[in-house]
């Protein structure tokens, strides 16, 4: 299970959302082998005062969030950060020195999903890869 949130400037992320959805979910599909149809993606529009971000990244500094059972391995962890920097660059546009990425990762026990803890959920897919 995964909770993803993106941060940016609504006037650089509203334009290309979904493309941005698609691209990051298959990023996230191809290195956790996460199902097609498990996409949970929250937007946080920011606009100018209310986002500050380093020097020496540009307007489309993107925050990328992804909260998540723990299982992943460093391999899948630094395959998903590799293949997020090579396809956002290919297909955004958005280059790797704008992108930050943060793995927040929990026991399964800490999440309440569909009526369950999530150490009680019958997954279809892994958490160790």
């Amino acid at each position: 299970m995964s909770q993803i949130k993106i941060y940016g400037f609504r006037s650089k992320l509203l334009p290309i959302r979904q493309k941005l959805s698609d691209t990051l979910h298959s990023c996230i599909v191809t290195a956790f082998q996460y199902p097609e149809n498990k996409r949970a993606h929250r937007f946080f529009y920011l606009d100018e005062g209310d986002f500050f971000y380093p020097e020496g990244r540009s307007d489309q500094y993107t925050i990328i969030e992804i909260s998540l059972f723990e299982g992943r391995s460093i391999e899948a962890k630094k395959a998903l950060y590799r293949l997020i920097f090579q396809s956002f660059e290919k297909e955004l546009d958005i280059a790797s020195n704008d992108i930050e990425i943060t793995l927040t990762e929990t026991p399964a026990h800490n999440w309440g999903i569909r009526g369950k803890a999530g150490d009680e959920l019958v997954l279809d897919y892994k958490i160790a890869v």
